[in-house]
């Protein structure tokens, strides 16, 4: 009578699990075909993909100030393209310097000769490995980027990414690269003590906590820094948004203005800058 319940059992399970995939949202891959730009989201707990309507159009013209960082991204991106040995790649420095918006920049320069964009949010890496069976299949050349990442000292969803990163034993995909933004260099906060030797069954030994950071930012073949701006540099990329859009002011006017705004928000960003910008471009255009 047991060894009857047991296969009644099993088979309840074997059709509940073919209920369980038949209700399962199945990823629609034609998305891939309509768009450029996609962001991952979860449906059910599966991969879900979203097509970007309009993405942000921004160009390399409008960035300023982070030429050099620019030169050595854009490089990268070109050996990508033509199937050439190139890195994953971590831009990483204060807010509103350009990080991100350089990722998206290469979407709008490159993305006639093939070039995705795939942005997954932090929460959601647990789905990589599902994102890259699929996109793997394509001929197309994909970035998956992560903005704004970093992990606390508990969290352990890192070694996911730094899974992916490896490839492990299976090769990684060759159309395929994963860039990332974050304040942080190594991707994790980091105190003092950190930096001192543990002494371990009477050994000298360098800090674990600063190991493990260590060797996730390492998977990333190519990082790029990006500093803080400087009051010239500020108004380096003012004028050059008054000039991308034709606004007509002074010099003397635009840079009194322009520092007002800066001193009132604190900081010197190229972001400040644009915000400015917008700001002075609605004022005149309503005034018309």
């Amino acid at each position: 009578m047991m060894e009857e319940l047991l296969r009644e059992l099993k088979r309840l399970n074997s059709t509940l699990e073919r209920i369980a995939d038949a209700l399962s949202p199945v990823l629609d891959e034609s998305v891939l075909d309509k768009y450029v730009a996609f962001r991952v989201t979860v449906l059910q707990g599966r991969l879900s993909l979203k097509g970007i309507e309009q993405p942000e159009p921004i160009t390399f013209e409008e960035l300023k100030g982070i030429e050099h960082a620019l030169e050595r991204l854009k490089t990268n991106t070109l050996q990508f393209l033509k199937g050439l040995p190139s890195n994953h790649v971590l831009l990483y420095g204060p807010r509103g310097v350009g990080k991100s918006s350089s990722v998206r920049a290469l979407l709008n320069e490159y993305s006639p000769e093939g070039l995705r964009l795939v942005e997954v949010h932090k929460k959601d890496l647990f789905l990589l490995p599902e994102l890259l069976s699929i996109l793997k299949k394509r001929k197309e050349r994909f970035i998956i980027f992560t903005d704004d990442l970093s992990f606390d000292r508990e969290d352990s969803s890192f070694r996911e990414l730094k899974a992916m990163l490896d490839g492990g034993i299976e090769r990684h995909p060759e159309n395929i690269l994963f860039y990332a933004t974050s304040n942080r260099r190594h991707l994790m906060p980091e105190s003092v003590t950190d930096n001192l030797p543990q002494d371990i069954n009477g050994e000298l030994h360098p800090s674990e906590s600063l190991e493990e950071r260590i060797s996730l930012s390492d998977r990333f073949g190519l990082r790029i820094g990006f500093g803080q701006f400087g009051p010239d540099t500020y108004l380096d990329i003012v004028k050059n948004y008054v000039r991308l859009r034709k606004i007509d002011i002074s010099e003397d006017e635009l840079k009194r203005l322009a520092l007002q705004w800066a001193l009132s928000r604190g900081n010197y960003s190229g972001r400040t800058a644009r915000q400015f910008v917008d700001n002075l471009e609605g004022q005149r255009r309503l005034n018309e």
